[in-house]
């Protein structure tokens, strides 16, 4: 039986608002020297500039521009920015798939994985994940992850939520997905 302790995560950023969460999770899974696959919608991308300032274009330099964002006036004895060197180890830790490419490993399930990660998660991806729609490479590996059985964290961002996004994270849930919003908690003392 294969440890599945250090196989990859697979990261997609999709076009819910909320790009702070995804810059912010791939800087702790470098940081955990989690190796990862990491996807960008284009409204995913476009989320990204609106909201950190950041221009994605369709290849590997995303992966820097992610890792070394920092959040102006967030600098505490809890967070700092990743270092230069930080950076570049997360760099090669990390592989970029365009999102219309479906001759990547993770478009297979022979390809192990430990988890996937939809994050932020818009509503049109959220429904082409629980209707197995497989326009794109990010809803054809969370199609992957599910019929394997592998964990697929969902993060739903959008608000208010209509009764078939409601329906569609009961779905998802039922296929054996974590939903999980972006719903942070204020009662441990964040800055």
């Amino acid at each position: 039986m294969t440890s599945t302790s250090r196989l990859p995560i697979v990261l997609a950023i999709t076009g819910a608002s909320g790009a702070a969460y995804a810059a912010r999770l791939l800087q702790q899974l470098v940081l955990a020297q989690e190796r990862l696959h990491l996807l960008v919608s284009p409204s995913g991308a476009a989320v990204v500039s609106q909201e950190l300032s950041i221009e994605l274009g369709p290849d590997r330099d995303n992966i820097r521009a992610l890792l070394g964002y920092s959040w102006p006036g967030t600098y505490s004895h809890r967070w700092a920015p990743l270092s230069s060197e930080q950076v570049e180890v997360g760099c090669q830790l990390t592989e970029y798939h365009d999102y219309r490419n479906y001759f990547t490993p993770i478009a297979s399930g022979s390809y192990l994985t430990r988890a996937m990660i939809i994050c932020p998660c818009s509503g049109a991806t959220l429904s082409g994940v629980v209707h197995a729609s497989g326009n794109n490479l990010i809803q054809r590996a969370a199609d992957v992850h599910l019929k394997e059985h592998r964990k697929l964290l969902l993060v739903p961002r959008e608000t208010p939520l209509s009764v078939f996004q409601l329906e569609n994270m009961t779905r998802a849930a039922q296929a054996g997905a974590v939903v999980m919003p972006a719903m942070p908690g204020w009662y441990h003392g964040v800055e």
